[in-house]
């Protein structure tokens, strides 16, 4: 199968200790994964897969957000794959492209995965985003840059993030860095 590098990171962050509803989550990305070769591709209606970049500080105390100006909420980094079969690439490529920060992998493996609808926007239907998300380094003391994509960004105690953005997409990756 052309995606088995991205089924086998799935699966070994399957192995890891999930709570049932990332479990879920993991197991339906699979199953997309293996229904949808053009699962990398934004002209898979149905959903595709994005990759997003959880940035942190070098204490795991701050993380680095954005206002997303379309979603008009606080997210972490992250795009769609368009084509591109490293998920870890995407997150890396999004962090610079959305932040303008010079961000190092913590690990090469998965750190959170979420399946998320995406309302219709436009010609675009509501679809679903399957992201797979990456723990990244960077220093708060370097500048950012707020792009048309945000309107604004911020480094964010982590502790706080829920306050921003109470989803449980979001307060699962807080749980996961405070542990």
């Amino acid at each position: 199968m052309a995606h088995e590098a991205i089924l086998q990171l799935l699966r070994e962050h399957a192995a890891g200790l999930l709570d049932p509803h990332e479990s879920w989550m993991v197991a339906d990305t699979i199953r997309f994964i293996e229904e949808h070769p053009d699962c990398l591709l934004r002209s898979c209606l149905s959903g595709h897969l994005t990759g997003s970049a959880w940035i942190v500080d070098a204490s795991r105390t701050r993380t680095l957000l954005t206002h997303h100006r379309k979603l008009d909420k606080w997210l972490q980094p992250g795009g769609h794959a368009d084509g591109q079969a490293d998920p870890l690439g995407v997150a890396l490529r999004e962090a610079e492209e959305e932040c303008g920060v010079a961000v190092r992998p913590v690990s090469t493996a998965i750190f959170d995965v979420d399946r998320h609808l995406i309302p219709a926007r436009g010609e675009v239907p509501a679809h679903y985003h399957y992201d797979l998300r990456f723990m990244l380094e960077a220093d708060p003391e370097q500048p950012f840059v707020v792009t048309e994509e945000s309107h604004d960004l911020a480094w964010v105690d982590v502790a706080q993030v829920p306050a921003l953005n109470p989803e449980e997409s979001m307060a699962r990756m807080v749980r996961k860095t405070l542990a």
